[in-house]
């Protein structure tokens, strides 16, 4: 087994040395492009099984992005879920015999982290402008810009040393083991580094996609924190003419109180209505005898 701190070259194209490392990555890169052409090359409004599984996998990729982060999926799938495949098939390439994963090599976990690395300054400008991404430096203000920057290139270190650690720790273990105990006694920790590749392909896709939605949305809040200058003045004056006395309210006023007004009442003259006179309903007199007769019945 080779020291993953050393990378002994195979051939060199010009001078640049082609190592396992990097022949390993591209075989995986013709497979996952290979296979992401023939899954898509005949989509249909009615799914097969085979259309059906891949839709699924892209929803399910859709929900974890928008449950981590809050945001809308679809500007980060493609680099989200590109990135979380690759880290997942090379880990997973240690269980073929005779091949070395190439996360446990340094070159492509630096490379790997320098392309989080790009991305979030990418994102970040595509999402709020170049203003806005580098006003995010100076939140809360301008002492801690040496410390976000400082921070920037901590966190991109820190996901190359988490991802290199893990999977090259898994492959010296499994070959002392396979070395000192023989061929069939490393299956469960096999088991165990294809659990752990899971892991930290999801783990570094994550943290990935958590850097970029982050400094989008400080990048937008710097942005709009910026207070428009007419707006300033018209706070600060209060009528829009800018002299600060009063004046503009004072007309306002006085034109509300020229529009409700209320119109000067005109007398109407008045026209006499002639009497007519209402003939008399005379009533007849009721005799006490009639009327105590009535009583009694």
């Amino acid at each position: 087994m080779n020291s993953p701190l050393t990378s002994e070259a195979l051939f060199h194209l010009g001078p640049v040395p082609i190592t396992a490392a990097i022949i390993t990555t591209w075989v995986i890169m013709a497979v996952l492009v290979a296979g992401a052409w023939g899954m898509t090359r005949r989509l249909t409004l009615i799914p097969d099984r085979r259309q059906a599984a891949l839709e699924l996998l892209v929803s399910t990729l859709d929900v974890q992005i928008r449950e981590t982060s809050g945001v809308e999926p679809t500007p980060y799938r493609s680099f989200i879920g590109t990135l979380f495949l690759f880290i997942l098939v090379a880990n997973l390439s240690s269980l073929l015999p005779g091949v070395e994963p190439p996360t446990a090599q340094m070159e492509t976990d630096a490379a790997l982290a320098l392309l989080v690395f790009v991305s979030i300054i990418w994102f970040g400008i595509r999402g709020a402008g170049v203003k806005g991404y580098l006003k995010s430096f100076a939140a809360p203000n301008v002492v801690m810009i040496p410390l976000n920057i400082l921070e920037s290139l901590t966190r991109t270190f820190s996901m190359f040393v988490r991802l290199f650690g893990n999977v090259m720790s898994g492959v010296f273990v499994i070959g002392i083991v396979a070395s000192l105990a023989g061929l069939l006694v490393p299956i469960p920790l096999m088991a165990l580094d294809l659990l752990t590749g899971l892991v930290q392909a999801y783990i570094f896709a994550i943290l990935a996609l958590v850097f970029i939605a982050s400094t989008v949305e400080e990048g937008r809040a710097s942005f709009n924190s910026e207070p428009d200058s007419d707006s300033r003045t018209s706070a600060r004056d209060g009528d829009g003419d800018g002299d600060g006395d009063g004046d503009g309210d004072r007309e306002k006023d006085k034109d509300i109180a020229h529009q409700t007004d209320v119109p000067p009442l005109t007398p109407q003259p008045l026209t006499p209505q002639p009497l007519t006179p209402q003939p008399l309903t005379s009533q007849q007199p009721t005799s006490r005898t009639s009327t105590s007769q009535q009583e009694n019945s």
